[in-house]
């Protein structure tokens, strides 16, 4: 996943602090910048609920820390599980850099042992990124991260698109392999595939419902970013601007959630859910 662009240390209340708001954003910034939007307007709703400026937020498969570091930098207290000790490594550099350290722990685990490592009902939040993918049984996967949850909570999901692929494959001239993504269990086109298991936008918030959750928002992500040109963005003055604020628009319209790359769904507990 991409690194989201570096916001200066601040002091802000977390709710006042902004993910996005230190210009120019860099290509790989179109990666992530709606699940930025969604998930700073869930930490400041959480902010408002518990009064508490710092929240305790769980990253499962966090990895080296993209998103984690900056969370901590927005003053919350951060815990990121993930098996790669090579991972770990770098989110301790990672923080270590960005003078963060103090909020940012990480520990060695996966979703399936998640409570060997993590606090059952600990945390304000919780990130799912990249994971579903992965794991043998999603909706276990989905049950535990919800178990990490206190009685009112978040959790930000986030996993790769079945059209993304289809549509990818189809206009790489591959018309066999999107065919044969369009009708796998799995949403894979073929044995080279490095990707385990895609999902559609009624699957993932139907994971979502079904480990108790109300789905607050869904969000296609990358819609367009994998499809344009580098060179066109890259040289055409404005292009990324304006390509970012597409993205924003579309992702949003449950028409491009059939075509996203990724899909981003919100899921939310207790009081949020009435927010």
């Amino acid at each position: 996943m991409s690194d989201p662009m570096r916001t200066p240390v601040s002091h802000q209340h977390p709710q006042t602090a902004s993910l996005r708001s230190d210009p120019p954003r860099p290509r790989a910034s179109l990666r992530t910048a709606v699940v930025w939007e969604v998930l700073q307007d869930a930490l400041d709703r959480r902010v408002k609920a518990t009064g508490r400026q710092a929240l305790d937020v769980l990253d499962a498969g966090g990895g080296s820390g993209n998103f984690a570091v900056p969370l901590a930098r927005l003053g919350h207290r951060v815990t990121v599980v993930d098996p790669s000790p090579n991972a770990l490594f770098a989110l301790e550099r990672r923080a270590a850099e960005a003078e963060v350290a103090d909020r940012v722990k990480g520990v060695q685990g996966d979703a399936h042992g998640l409570f060997d490592v993590a606090e059952r009902g600990g945390y304000d939040v919780v990130l799912c990124h990249g994971v579903l993918e992965y794991v043998d049984d999603p909706a276990e996967g989905i049950r535990n991260a919800v178990a990490a949850l206190r009685s009112e909570g978040v959790l930000s999901l986030l996993a790769a698109g079945l059209g993304g692929a289809v549509l990818a494959r189809a206009l790489a001239g591959h018309f066999k392999e999107a065919k044969q993504a369009l009708q796998d269990p799995d949403g894979r086109w073929g044995q080279g595939d490095p990707m385990p298991r895609r999902f559609t936008a009624e699957q993932l918030t139907e994971l979502v419902e079904g480990a108790g959750l109300r789905v607050g928002a869904v969000h296609g992500v990358r819609v367009f970013a994998d499809l344009v040109p580098g060179v066109l963005v890259d040289t055409e003055p404005g292009a990324l601007e304006a390509l970012l604020k597409l993205e924003e628009a579309a992702a949003e319209l449950s028409a491009f959630h059939s075509v996203a790359t990724q899909l981003h769904v919100l899921g939310e507990t207790g009081e949020t859910s009435g927010s």
